[in-house]
C-alpha cells in the first residue's frame, strides 16, 4: 500500500505550494520550518512573476565582464575573499555554462517550469481574498546606454522565439511608462504579459493559511539530521527527538544540501545571498517592474513600498548582513530614482540556493527510497514554484518516471 504521509521539511514558497499540491493528491502532510512559512529567501524576492523568464544566469561572454563586476564594491557580484575557495570548481562549472548551446538547452527545460506560472498563482489565491497579491505588468529592464538595448542579444532573441511579447522603448517612450525613473536611462526592453506580487511576504501566510484549513499539519522545528529507519520510512531529528515519517520531501533551500550530507549525498549548490533594500511608505508610482539592466537590480513596488532587491553576494549562509552592500543598494536606487529618501532604508539578505546550469534539484534521491527533493531554484523559485510541486507530486505518485525528470537528477553534476 502507498504510504500516505510525507513530511516536507522547508516552508519556503517551494514547500508551501508542494504542501498545497500534495493535499490534493490525498496525503497527509506535515509542513516543517525553523522559521515561519514563506519568510525566508521567499519574502525578499523582487515579486516578479514571469513566463518569461527562461534565461539562465551564464550567458555568453560574462566571463569578460565578471572581473570588473568583482572589483566594483556596488558591482552585481561578490565573493568574500576567504570564501573563494570553497566556490571555485562551482564558478567555473558555472562559466562552462554559458556556452550558446547549453543556454539554449537551459532555457527548453527552464520554460517548461515557468510557461504557467500567472495562472497557476491565480488559481492558488482564488478564494482566499488575497486575489489582489498578483497584478498584472510588463518587466522593464532599462539601460544607460541606447546601444545596450538589443533586442538581437541572445537572451531576448531566445525569448522572441518562444513567443515572447517584447518591445524596445526609447527614453521618451521610458519616461511616459515610469515617470519616476531617472533620466540617465536611455532606452529600455519591455517585456509584456507579466505579472508581479505586491508582497511576497504575505503570499506566503495566505498559503500557509490555506494550507492548515484544508488540515495540513504545521511544526515550527530545526531539523538537523534525516535518515531511513528499518521499516523503509524515514525518522528526522529535531530539537533532540526523533520523528518518523513515512516519506520526506526536501525543500529547504540552500540547507538542504546540510542535511543531504547527513547520508552522504552531496550536491555542487551554492550559496547566493541576496539582498533587498525596503524603503516603507514611500509610493513613487511605480507600475511595473524595472531592472537597471546595467547594475542587475530590480525595483518593485510592494504593499509596504518601494523594494529594491538584487546582487548576488558568495559566503557563509549565515553569515552577518554586509552593511558595505546594503549601503550600496541604497546608493543604486537613489541613481535610479533621484528624489529617493533613503533616510527610511531598511535591509534584507537572504540565500538563494545557486546550481551551475540555473535548474533546480527536482525528483528522487538515489538509493534512499522515499527521499524526494525540490531545492535550487536560484533566481527563479517565486516563479517556479508551482510547477515545480506539480511534478514532484506527480513523481511521488509514480505518475511521472525518473527519465522524465532527468534534467533535474540530484546527481548530475
Amino acid at each position: 500500500m502507498k504510504t500516505q504521509d510525507i513530511t516536507i521539511i522547508g516552508a519556503g514558497i517551494v514547500g508551501l505550494c508542494s504542501a498545497l499540491e500534495l493535499q490534493q493528491a490525498g496525503y497527509t502532510v506535515t509542513l516543517i520550518d525553523k522559521a515561519d512559512p514563506g519568510q525566508g529567501a521567499s519574502y525578499g524576492n523582487a515579486g516578479i512573476i514571469s513566463p518569461w523568464s527562461i534565461v539562465p544566469q551564464s550567458l555568453p561572454g560574462l566571463w569578460r565582464k565578471l572581473p570588473g563586476w568583482l572589483m566594483d564594491p556596488n558591482g552585481p557580484v561578490t565573493v568574500r575573499p576567504g570564501y573563494l575557495p570553497r566556490m571555485a570548481y562551482w564558478g567555473l562549472r558555472f562559466l562552462m555554462n554559458g556556452q550558446t548551446k547549453k543556454v539554449r538547452a537551459s532555457a527548453a527545460v527552464m520554460r517548461q517550469l515557468v510557461e504557467d506560472c500567472i495562472p497557476l498563482y491565480k488559481n492558488l489565491l482564488a478564494n482566499t481574498g488575497a486575489e489582489s497579491l498578483i497584478k498584472d505588468a510588463y518587466y522593464v529592464q532599462a539601460f544607460r546606454h541606447a546601444a545596450d538595448a538589443n533586442l538581437d542579444a541572445l537572451d531576448y532573441r531566445i525569448r522572441a522565439e518562444y513567443g515572447a511579447n517584447l518591445a524596445r522603448i526609447n527614453s521618451h517612450e521610458l519616461q511616459q511608462l515610469e515617470p519616476a525613473l531617472s533620466h540617465d536611462f536611455q532606452a529600455a526592453i519591455v517585456i509584456k504579459d507579466q505579472a508581479r506580487l505586491t508582497n511576497p511576504g504575505r503570499l506566503g501566510s495566505v498559503l500557509k493559511d490555506k494550507f492548515l484549513l484544508a488540515g495540513g499539519h504545521l511544526a515550527r522545528l530545526h531539523v538537523n539530521a534525516i535518515r531511513p529507519d528499518l521499516q523503509d520510512q524515514w525518522i528526522y531529528e529535531a530539537q533532540g527527538r526523533q520523528y518518523h515519517t513515512g516519506k520526506i520531501l526536501l525543500c529547504a533551500g540552500a540547507w538542504s544540501t546540510d542535511l543531504l550530507k547527513n547520508i552522504n549525498v552531496k550536491v555542487m549548490l551554492q550559496n547566493e545571498r541576496g539582498y533587498h533594500m525596503s524603503f516603507p511608505g514611500l509610493n513613487l508610482q511605480l507600475n511595473h517592474s524595472v531592472m537597471d539592466a546595467d547594475m542587475k537590480f530590480v525595483a518593485s513596488q510592494m504593499e509596504t513600498g518601494l523594494r529594491i532587491a538584487g546582487t548576488a553576494e558568495f559566503d557563509e549562509k549565515d553569515a552577518p548582513i554586509n552593511e558595505a552592500r546594503a549601503t550600496g543598494l541604497a546608493e543604486l536606487a537613489s541613481s535610479m530614482f533621484p528624489d529617493l529618501d533613503k533616510s527610511q532604508a531598511q535591509p534584507w539578505v537572504g540565500v538563494r540556493p545557486s546550481m551551475p546550469d540555473s535548474l533546480p534539484c527536482i525528483g528522487s534521491v538515489k538509493n534512499h527510497t522515499g527521499l524526494y527533493v525540490a531545492f535550487g531554484h536560484s533566481h527563479y523559485g517565486m516563479m517556479m514554484a508551482p510547477r515545480t510541486a506539480q511534478l514532484i507530486t506527480q513523481h511521488i505518485e509514480g505518475k511521472l518516471p525518473d527519465a522524465d525528470l532527468r534534467p533535474f537528477n540530484l546527481d548530475r553534476y
